[in-house]
């Protein structure tokens, strides 16, 4: 059956959404045909959001010991990693991390943290931070603090902080496989907690853990009910002593895949491409803004190491794009 590729963008572009069905035909295409998604991505990214690219820079703040058990994370005290472990940062550290995010371009910050939450003490270092972060006015501070609650989002709302970063990870049907330390729920709860103390949302997934096509389908169709703004799409890369040190990459083309589907059921979210570009996209890195999105990460990752901030920005400009820290300054 041929996908009516050209006619989902222009009810997209018109300002119409694609059904759960349409999404599941275009993460369905198989082979050359994948390549038919590109164009049309690319061109509802260019109308909804410019040629601009978003950057992110995030620091670890707190490393290791995370009760949690999420079946991909080098930080879960249930697995047996060389992840280094540390309590959470001092101020002075973050404000001094945030400083680097922004000369390397960034125009986003994120403080995270490992564990299931910040709370009381920790809590007060984080929104101190961000209090320094914004008097210092030069990079967008964000956060990522696990599950939290509207009052403590309340707090760091107050302190200045901008967005609030939580990830669903995968779809609600296949979360089981990957965490059983806590319920999906809690996760939605704290999406919705978070937009309604009138923080932006940033929140997606990680993908190549095992979820099928349909699943991560599922999970674009809950982030555009949860009206997430930003959408951070990573790619598994295995770490030995994880449940997941085994899994295979992604192939390039069905990792941009991905990308492009997302773009057709939430043309309006910034859509990041984060962990995991040099391992499942290889030579194929560049082509993700070609497949709609429109932010990436830059420097490192939690706790793995990216590519340099000058082969980034080196990357963008030669496509012919400008990072949004160049445009607003």
């Amino acid at each position: 059956m041929r996908v009516p590729i050209e006619a989902l963008e222009q009810r997209v572009l018109n300002g119409g959404e694609v059904t759960g069905e349409e999404a599941q035909a275009l993460m369905s295409l198989a082979g050359r045909d994948v390549y038919d998604l590109f164009p049309s991505a690319n061109r509802i990214a260019r109308r909804f959001k410019g040629w601009v690219v978003e950057l992110c820079g995030i620091v670890n703040a707190k490393s290791g010991r995370c009760p949690e058990d999420c079946a991909f994370c080098a930080q879960s005290a249930h697995h047996r990693t060389d992840t280094p472990v540390y309590d959470l940062m001092e101020v002075p550290a973050v404000v001094k991390a945030a400083a680097v995010a922004t000369s390397d371009g960034a125009d986003h910050f994120g403080i995270v943290t490992s564990g299931t939450r910040v709370r009381g003490a920790q809590l007060d270092v984080v929104c101190e931070a961000i209090g320094r972060i914004v008097s210092a006015g030069q990079v967008i501070p964000c956060a990522s603090l696990g599950i939290l609650d509207a009052v403590a989002l309340g707090r760091l709302k107050t302190a200045g902080l901008r967005r609030y970063h939580h990830n669903l990870e995968t779809s609600r049907s296949f979360f089981p496989t990957i965490c059983s330390t806590h319920e999906y729920d809690d996760d939605v709860a704290t999406v919705v907690a978070a937009r309604n103390v009138g923080l932006e949302v940033c929140s997606g997934g990680i993908f190549g853990v095992g979820e099928s096509p349909a699943q991560r389908v599922e999970l674009a169709l809950t982030l555009r009910e949860l009206g997430a703004d930003s959408v951070p799409i990573n790619f598994l890369v295995p770490v030995p002593g994880t449940r997941l040190e085994g899994r295979p990459a992604l192939s390039p083309l069905e990792a941009l895949q991905i990308v492009a589907v997302f773009r057709f059921v939430l043309p309006r979210a910034t859509l990041k491409v984060c962990a995991g570009r040099e391992r499942n996209l290889g030579d194929m890195a560049s082509w993700i803004f070609y497949a709609g999105a429109n932010a990436m990460m830059v420097g490192n990752f939690l706790t793995t190491a990216g590519r340099t901030p000058e082969l980034d920005l080196a990357m963008i400009r030669a496509l012919g794009f400008s990072p949004v820290s160049e445009v607003v300054r």
